[in-house]
């Protein structure tokens, strides 16, 4: 009977060895992937080169197209808690152009107003009205939040 328990001890022991050595090559497999230089951190200036790169993903919504660029001076960005206004006067009119900031987006724009609000409740409304002194916009900004 000592033989036949050297022979299951014999088994045992193979089977473990070859548990741990497939452990070991899985482990070195999957590793390789989570640090190559496709996992680790980015330094400043790459992020900078990156998103330079990158076309911007913000839609603007235009209250009507621009037809002639604005005089020097004439053109003003604000940024809201719901997003970025840029006004600008052309020929004394005000030309609203609104990018929504994460987490609202443009309920509206007539003329020279336009809203943004919350894509969770709609309760969190940023309201914007441009109008052109003297060739130069001024934006004014009222946020409501219920």
């Amino acid at each position: 009977m000592t033989t036949q328990r050297l022979i299951i001890a014999a088994g045992w022991l193979a089977a473990a060895v070859l548990a741990v050595l497939v452990g070991v090559v899985a482990i070195s497999v999957i590793g390789d992937g989570l640090v190559s230089s496709a996992g680790r951190p980015l330094a400043e200036s790459e992020v900078a080169k990156r998103l330079a790169a990158e076309p911007d993903p913000t839609p603007s919504v235009s209250a009507e197209p621009t037809r002639e660029p604005a005089p020097a001076g004439g053109s003003k960005t604000r940024r809201t808690p719901g997003g970025t206004v840029t006004a600008q006067c052309t020929s004394g009119e005000a030309v609203l152009h609104l990018a929504p900031a994460l987490g609202f987006e443009v309920h509206e724009v007539h003329g020279a107003e336009g809203e943004f609000r919350s894509v969770s409740d709609n309760h969190d409304r940023v309201k914007v009205r441009v109008s052109c002194a003297g060739g130069a916009p001024e934006i004014s900004v009222e946020h409501e939040q219920r």
